[in-house]
């Protein structure tokens, strides 16, 4: 037994120990970090890139010119069954973290440990992808990730929870030169956000992790499993009940 308590105090020395390096090192690589951080305020008042719109004088839209389809949306003009639909695909805990998931960055950082790379999933919150499409280069590196939590700390106290995902919301890339769910609702359903059904918001929520090679037009055997993912994160969060998500998972897929 004094041998086994002796272990323990040893094995709790170097626990306290490891928890002191790790808050010095954070605080080193803010330190060194943190004053060549951009400023967060821009947030507060970001013009997104929008194409022309030409209308007639009712306001009838007769075309649109420029690369990028995009129609700003205000957070309380998305349905709360959309809002759902992208938390439970990104970020089920938004509303109750302060910017970062702990246990999604450990996990990360332990794949990373002992995979030896550097591209490992999980770990990034809404907050974080906000961070990163406004400030930051897809550069892989620990100092970019340490940047990305640094600036996604500053953001949850510059902006509320609805400005961040708005924000979100609004920037995320959709694939088929769509940014925004707005435009992407438009293009891929010819519909409104409050036209969607719920397989048409988890399909949606399911595009910017794979933009490209995971939507329903170019994969659609893929973006059909993702679909189900975000419907089955959905009911394991009690966003929706079950007789829901089996209408949802056998309603066939429409995107034109």
């Amino acid at each position: 037994m004094t041998i086994f308590l002796r272990l323990l105090r040893y094995a709790l020395y170097l626990a306290l120990a490891g928890v002191l390096l790790g808050g010095l090192a954070l605080a080193t690589a803010y330190w060194l970090i943190a004053p060549g951080l951009p400023s967060v305020e821009t947030l507060k008042d970001v013009r997104l890139q929008v194409p022309l719109r030409i209308e007639s004088a009712d306001g009838k839209l007769i075309a649109t010119f420029g690369e990028t389809k995009r129609t700003p949306v205000r957070i309380e003009n998305v349905p709360e069954r959309l809002k759902q639909a992208f938390l439970a695909a990104e970020d089920a805990d938004f509303y109750s973290h302060r910017g970062i998931d702990l246990g999604g960055i450990l996990r990360a950082v332990w794949l990373t440990v002992t995979t030896g790379s550097k591209h490992v999933a999980g770990g990034s919150t809404i907050t974080q992808q906000v961070a990163r499409m406004f400030f930051l280069s897809s550069e892989v590196s620990y100092t970019r990730k340490l940047s990305e939590i640094f600036l996604a700390f500053r953001i949850e106290n510059a902006l509320s929870k609805d400005e961040i995902l708005a924000l979100y919301l609004n920037k995320s890339f959709f694939g088929h030169r769509s940014y925004g769910v707005t435009a992407a609702a438009e293009f891929y359903y010819g519909k409104s956000l409050d036209q969607l059904s719920l397989a048409e918001c988890a399909m949606l929520a399911s595009i910017p992790k794979f933009p490209s090679t995971g939507n329903p037009l170019s994969r659609p055997q893929r973006a059909r499993e993702r679909r189900g993912y975000v419907l089955g994160r959905m009911l394991d969060n009690h966003f929706i009940g079950k007789a829901d998500y089996d209408l949802a998972m056998n309603e066939p897929d429409s995107a034109q």
